[in-house]
């Protein structure tokens, strides 16, 4: 069995805390900071499943939160 070194992002939106993997496109929610992460290993478990894992990681490195400002009619 390998090991796969994954960096998320855990934010609170209304009731629930949101957990997102900044390496792939997966997330998941709790009531708590822990159980948003234990359901994102699991959400990311049963993601890998049907996925290889990468021979070769690129991390993102050094995450910022940024504001982004959009104009629309």
């Amino acid at each position: 069995m390998r090991k796969i070194d994954l960096q998320s992002v855990v934010w609170k939106e209304g009731d629930s805390y949101i957990s997102q993997c900044l390496d792939v496109d997966v997330s998941s929610f709790g009531k708590t900071k822990k159980e948003a992460l234990a359901m994102l290993e699991d959400a990311l478990s049963l993601y890998f499943q049907d996925m290889p894992l990468p021979k070769s990681k690129e991390r993102v490195k050094n995450p910022r939160i940024a504001s982004v400002t959009l104009r629309h009619a």
